[in-house]
């Protein structure tokens, strides 16, 4: 950088070495093969450093001219730029502006952007200075970079109010852009840009340039249309009627300020004049309001049906998908597979059943058995009630007043227990009695289990047990 300016980009670490500094601003070998290392040393310096500058300038072309002052060290300037400029044309990293615009296609914006055809003078001029074939003035396309313009612009009118409008003239673009694009050969190279990716599309009507972003939901821009230029010629003078009626808005409030100077001053007459002028500016801006709700109401009945159109595809497509799934699908073809499942669900109810009635037929004869056996270990364990009871005395018992108490009808009585028998006394005896009869009736249960698996042992195995062995394995099984 010369001396006192300040560069637009920060510098890199290697700039106050001199040494280093004096190898990257020599020129290059004329052939990359004589010495690799130093050739791609120097491209690999030079390239970011020339991109980051145009980035921090928010420019998106390069000439070889401005990079000689910008990159000025001491009074001198890189002598290998141009080898660096060529070598980025080869990796296709810039392009020259003129290619650039030619590669999208005609249009006023390929006729917008700057130095289309190099004067011859240029061209001599540059050969003087020994720049070889790229002109000190040609102006180069960092691809890069307008990449990222086009992709900001874009995101712009997706953010902005006039995303629901498909046309807007180059003005409104101008005014879209103007914190993204520096100047108006930027905002050309970025709508290029966006024209070769498909997302614009631009036209010249009636002198006027117009410019056409794709909607939501359409993967590419579609051509201009009547319907297109129908729309923004009612959209355009809907603006301008809004301009006029408020222009007329506030012409009125100024004549009917005037009226009132006027009449203070006692110049009735001039005030009535002035009141008759606020009248008829009132009546224009009626009848302009007047068309302009005609106009809004047009655009509203072309907005509604757009949103009919996209219903009745919406429609069309459901339609369409609902035929399909029900390709092959009739009421009678229903009605004979619910058939077949419920004939399916009934036979299996069947089988079901005699299986399960089959099983019990086969166990009705040892259920017999073993309920006999079970009703005879009922009977031999019941308790003999044949007991031998002592005869009734035939002499009657003597009353209380009659009874001789002596003292050994005393003595044989039970000695009174010396502590007092509580309630909670009697409930543990009565738990504990509780325990005993439970214990006995489990004693009883595990004896009829035990001789039941004794009989059903012999019916499987075949073995011969009698009846006494069966009660020694049960009794064996209880101990």
């Amino acid at each position: 950088f010369s001396q006192g300016e300040r560069s637009p980009s920060p510098l890199p670490t290697d700039w106050e070495d001199d040494e280093r500094m004096a190898f990257l601003f020599s020129a290059f070998k004329e052939n990359r093969d004589v010495d690799p290392t130093d050739w791609d040393s120097k491209i690999n310096f030079w390239t970011p450093l020339i991109v980051e500058s145009c980035r921090r300038r928010g420019s998106v072309c390069v000439r070889l001219q401005d990079l000689n002052d910008s990159f000025r060290r001491k009074g001198s300037a890189p002598l290998g730029l141009v080898t660096v400029i060529q070598s980025l044309l080869r990796s296709g990293k810039v392009q020259k502006e003129s290619d650039f615009a030619a590669s999208v296609g005609s249009g006023w914006l390929s006729w917008s952007v700057g130095l289309l055809l190099v004067r011859p003078l240029k061209w001599t001029l540059s050969a003087l200075l020994g720049t070889g074939r790229v002109p000190l003035e040609e102006s180069f396309v960092v691809i890069e970079l307008v990449k990222e313009k086009a992709s900001a612009l874009l995101t712009a009118y997706q953010s902005s109010p006039l995303v629901g409008r498909s046309l807007l003239s180059f003005q409104e673009m101008r005014s879209l852009a103007s914190h993204i694009c520096p100047d108006e050969t930027t905002l050309c190279l970025a709508l290029l840009q966006l024209q070769r990716e498909k997302y614009v599309t631009v036209s010249l009507h009636e002198e006027e340039k117009l410019v056409k972003f794709s909607q939501a939901g359409q993967g590419r821009v579609s051509p201009v249309t009547e319907v297109d230029l129908g729309i923004y010629q009612l959209q355009r003078s809907e603006k301008l009627l809004e301009e006029r009626v408020e222009a007329l808005g506030q012409e009125a409030e100024k004549c009917k300020e005037q009226a009132k100077a006027l009449l203070q001053e006692g110049k009735k007459t001039q005030a009535l004049r002035c009141l008759r002028g606020r009248k008829h500016v009132e009546k224009k801006a009626d009848r302009l309001y007047a068309q302009l709700e005609t106009v809004k109401g047009i655009l509203d009945r072309i907005a509604s049906s757009h949103t009919d159109r996209l219903v009745m595809q919406a429609y069309q497509a459901g339609v369409a998908a609902l035929r399909i799934s029900l390709k092959g699908v009739s009421a009678a073809r229903a009605e004979n597979l619910v058939d077949q499942i419920q004939e399916l669900c009934d036979t299996q109810d069947d089988v079901n059943r005699t299986l399960a009635g089959g099983a019990l037929d086969s166990a009705d004869g040892e259920s017999g058995e073993l309920e006999e056996e079970l009703k005879s270990l009922l009977e031999e364990g019941a308790p003999d009630t044949s007991l031998t009871l002592p005869e009734v005395p035939a002499q009657p018992l003597a009353t209380k007043e009659s009874a001789v108490l002596d003292d050994a009808f005393f003595r044989s009585l039970p000695s009174v227990p010396a502590a007092k028998i509580t309630d909670e006394d009697l409930e543990k005896e009565l738990c504990r009695l509780k325990l005993w009869v439970f214990s006995l009736l489990l004693w009883l249960c595990h004896l009829l289990m035990a001789y039941a698996d004794g009989l059903l042992l012999t019916n499987v195995l075949g073995d011969e047990l009698s009846s006494t062995r069966v009660f020694c394995c049960a009794a064996d099984l209880l101990i």
